[in-house]
């Protein structure tokens, strides 16, 4: 069979429903009884279940919907006092600030800093980059480290 060959009426009259029982589609007009779907100007919305929650509702949102990213671990100016010359994200990854060296890192003012130090981190107040500065180091800041992937051995 053909696209062509195909026997389509075009102007298909629509059933008058609800006109007597001899009719064929008299009385309930094929609505059933009673109910909402029997109510005029009622419709079926997409994924509607009859009042009881619908799948897409009862089912948990997959990934990507919320944010799985947290924001950035902050590290007061007195903890610097900890270290010696260079603080990064390796560097307080293990003085056991932060858990990992992939982690965000925002420097705020909360005490003195009292060493010459060397500060690459992510972020900073201008207060807290000032009171390095004024302690004779340095802020510089740097991008997120990537996490680090686990080597694969070579056979």
């Amino acid at each position: 069979m053909k696209y062509n060959e195909l026997n389509i009426a075009k102007d298909k009259k629509s059933k008058r429903v609800g006109r007597g029982i001899s009719a064929g589609q008299g009385k309930t007009a094929g609505r059933g009884t009673k109910g909402q779907a029997a109510r005029a100007g009622w419709t079926k919305k997409p994924g509607f279940e009859g009042g009881q929650n619908p799948l897409m509702a009862r089912l948990p949102k997959l990934r990507g919907f919320k944010r799985h990213i947290k924001g950035a671990k902050t590290i007061t100016t007195a903890k610097l006092n900890d270290f010696d010359k260079l603080v990064d994200n390796y560097a307080l990854y293990e003085a056991k600030f932060i858990a990992t060296p992939d982690t965000p890192v925002k420097l705020v003012l909360n005490g003195e800093v009292t060493k010459k130090l060397s500060v690459r981190l992510q972020g900073a107040s201008e207060k807290a980059a000032e009171a390095v500065t004024k302690a004779g180091g340095s802020f510089e800041k740097v991008e997120r480290p990537q996490a680090t992937k686990k080597e694969s051995v070579e056979k």
